[in-house]
Parts: structure tokens; C-alpha cells; sequence
């Protein structure tokens, strides 16, 4: 089998979906859905990277510099349509040569777009390979909802042949958007974890004696996590004894309000370096007793995931299908992501509440086991791709 793989060659859930299936009998291939991403270190060398054409993309750059001198106005527009134009040729180049049976577009708006592209530009009458459109976190349920994206998002459900995703809602989004081809199992996009080395990684007793709390820091388009902060600012009164450490603190307004707020709280807050691996995340999320999540959109969080088997009690905004997976008020706490008070009293809640998150730390590791063993997901991914293949 020879599968095509469009997708962030840079992004950890593209290196943990293609890792899973790196030892198959496969002829598998990697097409960075932008010529200039880096490879990820963490990619098996196995799995082969398709080259952009040296000569070509100089002649693509001369175009593009030629463009900007000649359109000052639309210079932007053309550039970007000059690009899709050469990265679409390249795919259509590796179909001719490779053949393969099976591509897979990996995200909407990036891998799924271009692969659009390529097929309207270059297979209106000829035969495509059988494309498989995966939907990662808010490819439909937000941008869906955005006019620039929803004719393009009903164009690529129109053209692909199957459709997969890792939330039952997303299923219903893509009926709607009149996807009329196969569905595929649903599934974490990230593969599962190692439970055996999750268990060694947890902190010892019970979660309630647990004196961290771990924030997700994306402040952008989606991610909300300053509203988390001013959650935890308001408790800082029931906060002595706690350390709070924020992760994914990418961007500067999260930085400033980091600080910030251990100046007006006096409560340790610790910021994570960008550089820290995985392990040192599962090990924090393994200390912590609350694990907050906040965006406007998003698929499973994977840091929704990680709290679960790490035994943190998972404070989740509701708009990340978190109710497929808890049990709110039970299991965690499902909250608005722009709702400070809301999110206060999900915290004070889960500090003041010990047999809570106990219980769910319980009951979370149980569902660990059932829908997470790194097992069972990666045979999930290989049958994935032989029920596509052997699809008449």
C-alpha cells in the first residue's frame, strides 16, 4: 500500500498519527502542506519526506517577485494562488510517478484546501486516488460558520471519499455540510498513550493531596487563556500552598499577564519553556490536581486527554466536545471559556471538593484504559487504512 500523507510537517499530532503506522508494510510518505515547515526530529525515519523541485520553486519565487513588482494591489492574491499552483503541481507530479492508493489530507484549511486544489486543477477528468479528509479540532465546527471558509469547506466534502474525525459532533457538522461518502471510525487524532509508563509517571496517592494546577496558555485566536488566569487570580484567596504552571505560553500578552499576576497575588506561577518535552508535561499534569483547558473551539483537546490519564481533574470548556469523554460534574467540569465567574466556581468547586476529584480521577483512569491504550488506537489506525483499501 502507498500512502500520501498532506499534513504540518512540524506539528507532534502529524509525527504521533504517522508514528503509529511507521512499521506496516506500507510505502508511506509525508507532504509537508507548506514547502518551508522544518521536519519534526520526532519523525520516523522510515516514513519518506516528498522534496519540493529545486528548479521549480526558484521559478515559483522569480514569479512571485516578479508579481510583487508588477501588481503593487493584489500582489498578495496572485502570490498565493502562484504558490498553490506549485505545490499543487508537486502532488500531481508524486501521483504520476508514485501512484498511490490512498491520500490523506490531515487539517482542513492547509492540507485539505490544497489537495482541493490539486484535484480541480488537475483531475476533473482523470482518476484521483482515494482521498481520506480528516478533520482536526475547529476545521468545521468553527470555520465552518465563517463565510470566507464555508463554500471551500462544502467543496472539499463534496470531492473527498471518506471523512474522519475525532468527535461525534463533527460527524453531524459534516452531514450538513452534505457529505454524501464513507464515514470512518471516530477516534483521537493523536494516537493513545502508553499506560503502563502513564502509571509510572503519576504522582503516588490520591489526587486530592496534589498541590499544582496546570493551565493551558493559548491566548490566540481560539484559546482563552487569560480569562483562565483572572479565574485564578480572583481565588488566589484558597490558593496558598498551590503552585500553578502554564503551558503553551506562546505569545506575549500571556507572558505579561504571567507576570503580572504573581505580582499582585504573590501565589508561584511558572511559566513552562516552549523546549520542554512531553514526558515533562504527563509528569506535571501527574502532580496536578486541576488541569484548566479554555478556547472558543477546538476538536478533543489533547491536554483534556493528557489530564485524564494523568488523574488531574479536567476543568474543560465546553466548546471542545469534552462532553463526549466527561461526565460534567462528575468526571470535570464543563465551563464557558469567557466566563470568568463561571470558571472561578469550577475552580474553587474542584479545590474545595476532595472526593470529586478523587472519584473522577478514578473513574477517568477507567475510560483511560477503554478508549486510550496506545495498543488498541494504533490497530485501530491500521484498519483505518485497510478498510479504504480494500473498499470497492
Amino acid at each position: 500500500m502507498k500512502i500520501l500523507v498532506v499534513a504540518f510537517a512540524d506539528n507532534i499530532h502529524t509525527v504521533r498519527w504517522m508514528n503509529q503506522i511507521n512499521n506496516q508494510d506500507y510505502d508511506l510518505y509525508l507532504f509537508p502542506n507548506h514547502n518551508h515547515q522544518k521536519i519534526s526530529s520526532t519523525l520516523n525515519t522510515n516514513i519518506k519526506i516528498v522534496k519540493a523541485n529545486i528548479f521549480k520553486y526558484l521559478r515559483y519565487y522569480f514569479l512571485k517577485i516578479i508579481n510583487q513588482l508588477i501588481h503593487r494591489k493584489k500582489h498578495k492574491e496572485i502570490n498565493e494562488h502562484l504558490y498553490n499552483v506549485f505545490r499543487a503541481n508537486q502532488i500531481h507530479q508524486f501521483i504520476q510517478n508514485k501512484k498511490p492508493d490512498i491520500i490523506h489530507s490531515l487539517e482542513f484549511q492547509n492540507s485539505c484546501y490544497l489537495t482541493l486544489f490539486t484535484k480541480q486543477k488537475y483531475y476533473q477528468n482523470k482518476s484521483f486516488p482515494k482521498w481520506i479528509a480528516t478533520n482536526w479540532g475547529s476545521d468545521i465546527y468553527l470555520f465552518g460558520r465563517l463565510k470566507k471558509h464555508e463554500n471551500t469547506i462544502r467543496q472539499v466534502l463534496a470531492e473527498c471519499d471518506y471523512y474522519s474525525c475525532e468527535c461525534d459532533r463533527d460527524i453531524k457538522l459534516a452531514q450538513d455540510f452534505g457529505f454524501q461518502g464513507r464515514f470512518l471510525p471516530v477516534f483521537p487524532n493523536t494516537g493513545g498513550f502508553e499506560l503502563g509508563l502513564i502509571s509510572k509517571l503519576r504522582q503516588k496517592g490520591s489526587t486530592s493531596e496534589r498541590k499544582i494546577i496546570m493551565l493551558k496558555g493559548y491566548q490566540t485566536w481560539a484559546g482563552r487563556a487569560l480569562f483562565g488566569l483572572r479565574a485564578l487570580e480572583r481565588c488566589a484567596d484558597i490558593l496558598h500552598g498551590y503552585h500553578i504552571y502554564v503551558y503553551s505560553a506562546r505569545t506575549e500578552d500571556i507572558q505579561i499577564a504571567i507576570e503580572l499576576f504573581a505580582n499582585s497575588t504573590k501565589i508561584p506561577i511558572t511559566a513552562i519553556p516552549l523546549s520542554s518535552s512531553h514526558q515533562t508535561l504527563l509528569e506535571l499534569h501527574g502532580k496536578a490536581r486541576i488541569s484548566i483547558g479554555l478556547s472558543i473551539s477546538d476538536g478533543i483537546s489533547t491536554s483534556l486527554l493528557e489530564a485524564i490519564v494523568m488523574g488531574s481533574f479536567p476543568i474543560q470548556s465546553w466548546t471542545a466536545c469534552a462532553n463526549e469523554w466527561l461526565v460534567d460534574g462528575e468526571t470535570g467540569l464543563l465551563v464557558s471559556p469567557e466566563d470568568v465567574e463561571v470558571i472561578e466556581s469550577a475552580i474553587r468547586k474542584a479545590l474545595a471538593d476532595d472526593q470529586l476529584v478523587d472519584t473522577a480521577s478514578q473513574r477517568n483512569y477507567e475510560l483511560a484504559n477503554t478508549r486510550l491504550d496506545n495498543k488498541a488506537l494504533k490497530q485501530k489506525t491500521i484498519q483505518f487504512y485497510r478498510t479504504v483499501l480494500e473498499d470497492q
